[in-house]
């Protein structure tokens, strides 16, 4: 299996920031294992969604796309759990 590319938005480039250190710590060990298993054990994917996936990483979930074609992984967002799906 081909190792995928990781690209972060800009938006959830911001959202990380405003989180506190030990939760950008869990986040980023979480997204480091990403390129290697894209749809790690533990991600669901979204009912509903045609190519979102999420990963919980204690109060927070990453939501990202998995792009097989250009072996490409997108992450959307980071947010609490209690606004992870609001748009």
């Amino acid at each position: 299996m081909a190792e995928y590319s990781i690209l972060v938005s800009r938006s959830a480039r911001k959202e990380l920031e405003g989180l506190d250190a030990p939760h950008v710590r869990r986040i980023i060990a979480k997204n480091e294992k990403l390129p290697d298993n894209p749809p790690p054990a533990g991600c669901i994917k979204l009912v509903g969604e045609f190519d979102l996936w999420r990963i919980r990483v204690g109060d927070y979930q990453m939501v990202y796309s998995i792009q097989d074609a250009n072996h490409l992984v997108d992450i959307i967002a980071f947010r609490h759990r209690k606004d992870a799906y609001r748009r």
